[in-house]
């Protein structure tokens, strides 16, 4: 399940305390487009995708520099931060490690 954040919703309300992945991403960004190709495949985690260019304070608040950026919750928490593209079997041995 991907869901677009939006220019008013608060990410950390939104994601609780669940275990997400949040991608921020550019619509312009041609790795960003190869990484969306692949979380529409995932269906074992809760996906956000946050686009750096409508959330630019968030994108500075959580230190991106680089995108596509992976960034994972659990208990409302940043537990893990992978820069660059990330293959499914990468995405999903780092969601087993923090199941």
């Amino acid at each position: 399940m991907i869901l677009y954040l939006e220019k008013d919703q608060d990410l950390l309300e939104v994601i609780g305390n669940e275990l997400y992945l949040i991608d921020f991403y550019a619509d312009w960004c041609g790795p960003c487009q190869m990484q969306g190709e692949i979380l529409e495949q995932i269906d074992f985690i809760k996906i956000i995708k946050v686009n750096t260019d409508d959330h630019q304070e968030l994108a500075n608040k959580f230190g991106i520099m680089s995108i596509p950026t992976l960034v994972f919750f659990k208990d409302g928490l940043e537990k893990r931060k992978e820069i660059g593209f990330r293959s499914i079997e990468e995405i999903k041995k780092i969601v087993d490690e923090l199941k």
